[in-house]
């Protein structure tokens, strides 16, 4: 089993800088996200790890080992593509069995790891059959047991369940979660989908334009982003955020948001008395914003007059896209909450949890105010 650690690691393509100073320790045994959007480079910071790209400065280092110059092949890893990359004359049996008769294993040992991993991934009865038999979903089921029979260092997944159905996804998810707690092995993942990162990793690693922005638990992201970009990104709807101003008036200090206004607690009097009289973003997530019928007991309620303009009923809860004045935003409500088109109704805002960020600080992507900033996180 091994580490990896990534020293202040560039990538660059001409002028076009894909990885920008990457520093990340990633422990033994542990499963991490690489997230981000498209083009933020992490699936460049995989492909440097496993030898396909060469890096243009720093280090990788697969436990003490710097590997800037070892061959892929003798790297100790293992890595599922996005695409499936079967070999189409070999049955799935040997698709999953070739790497392991390169390597001169025992044939019984062989047998082993293709029946075994066939068995984790539910594809014991394709062995038989070609590539051109499966679907895309089971093709790409067997390209993930094909590394996982090699039972490397370290396993790398490059969006692996991008091919696969809704509920395929979300079962073949979990089955990772699984695998990796039973092989003890380190696991680098890189996804888009922060749903996959937040349900999989031990600590996800989030990126953007090339450069890591947080580096934490699933839960410090979402309770606690860095800034604007990570509070955007993690959760699922995304965080509204409203431009606004912090003012104080008569001892009492408020967000005011032009057509509307939320009065702070004053627990949080202190923590942004440095952004009084600035122009900052205001962000709750829409979880936190409540039709007043179901609130959660003891939260801290500020009312906000709204018009519905858009209903999505899930099931379990409901989704509303309201209107107050210019802004849009969205709320996750109680299913018993009855609201329609053009209806004006109130909700309320948790300002228990809500956050605060600097624009002028950095106006491309503002950091939150009071909290953890990138640098902190990124060093623990």
């Amino acid at each position: 089993m091994a580490s990896v650690t990534y020293n202040h690691v560039w990538k660059r393509f001409g002028d076009v800088v894909a990885v920008q100073d990457l520093n990340l320790a990633i422990e033994d045994k542990e499963f991490l996200v690489l997230v981000g959007p498209s083009g933020c480079g992490k699936t460049t910071a995989l492909r440097c790890l496993a030898g396909l790209e060469e890096i243009s400065d720093g280090e990788v280092l697969i436990g003490d080992q710097v590997v800037n110059d070892v061959a892929p092949k003798d790297r100790d890893i293992a890595m599922v593509f996005q695409s499936y990359a079967l070999y189409p004359h070999m049955t799935v049996y040997d698709n999953m069995a070739f790497g392991l008769k390169l390597r001169k294993l025992d044939k019984a040992d062989i047998d082993r790891r293709v029946q075994e991993s066939a068995h984790t991934l539910g594809i014991e009865n394709l062995l038989n059959r070609k590539p051109k038999e499966l679907s895309g979903g089971q093709r790409q089921r067997v390209a993930v047991g094909r590394a996982i029979v090699r039972e490397p260092k370290v396993f790398l997944f490059d969006e692996p369940l991008s091919n696969l159905d809704a509920k395929l996804r979300v079962q073949t998810r979990a089955e990772l979660s699984k695998l990796h707690q039973r092989l003890e092995t380190t696991f680098i993942y890189v996804t888009h989908d922060q749903t996959e990162a937040m349900t999989m990793a031990t600590r996800i690693a989030v990126m953007n334009k090339g450069k890591l922005q947080q580096l934490d638990t699933p839960q410090m992201l979402y309770d606690h982003p860095a800034n604007l970009f990570v509070a955007g990104f993690i959760g699922s709807p995304a965080m509204n955020f409203f431009n606004g101003k912090v003012l104080v008036e008569n001892g009492d200090m408020f967000v005011d948001m032009d057509t509307f206004r939320v009065k702070v607690p004053a627990k949080d009097h202190e923590q942004y008395e440095s952004v009084v009289g600035k122009d900052i973003i205001f962000g709750i997530r829409p979880e936190d914003i409540h039709n007043p019928e179901f609130a959660p007991p003891g939260i801290i309620a500020e009312p906000v007059d709204v018009t519905v303009d858009v209903t999505e009923l899930m099931g379990n809860e409901i989704f509303l896209y309201l209107v107050n004045g210019t802004h849009n935003f969205v709320a996750r409500v109680d299913p018993r909450t009855q609201a329609h088109f053009g209806d004006k109704m109130q909700v309320v805002f948790n300002m228990d949890n809500f956050h605060i960020f600097d624009p002028s600080l950095d106006p491309e992507n503002p950091p939150i105010v009071g909290g953890p900033t990138a640098t902190t996180v990124i060093e623990q």
